[in-house]
């Protein structure tokens, strides 16, 4: 008989990968569905960013005709403010920020 014997037997090694696949299937689609609430209140966010900015521009300029490339151009916004977290483009509609439905 070997004595002192260290390490992990098959059936162990199977049983905690079965337990770890178990956990992955649960909480996978949950993770999913929080990213997409995290992109929905993001673009929310996003929009609101962009409307306080309108407002800023159009007090500075003294007009309420705004586009987004003057906003850009103008330093009020980033390029990369141009869409949603979600990839929804952004456009400005009647002096507020609107995004793709």
């Amino acid at each position: 008989m070997r004595k002192n014997m260290k390490g992990f037997t098959v059936l162990e090694m199977i049983i905690v990968m079965i337990i770890i696949s178990v956990i992955l299937i649960l909480t996978l689609p949950n993770i999913q569905q929080k990213r997409e609430v995290i992109n929905r209140k993001g673009c929310q966010s996003l929009l609101e960013v962009v409307n306080s900015q309108i407002l800023l521009y159009e007090v500075d300029h003294d007009t309420t005709d705004v586009t987004m490339d003057e906003l850009i151009a103008e330093g009020y916004l980033k390029e990369e403010q141009r869409s949603c977290p979600g990839g929804k483009e952004i456009w400005i509609e009647g002096g507020e920020a609107h995004a793709e439905d």
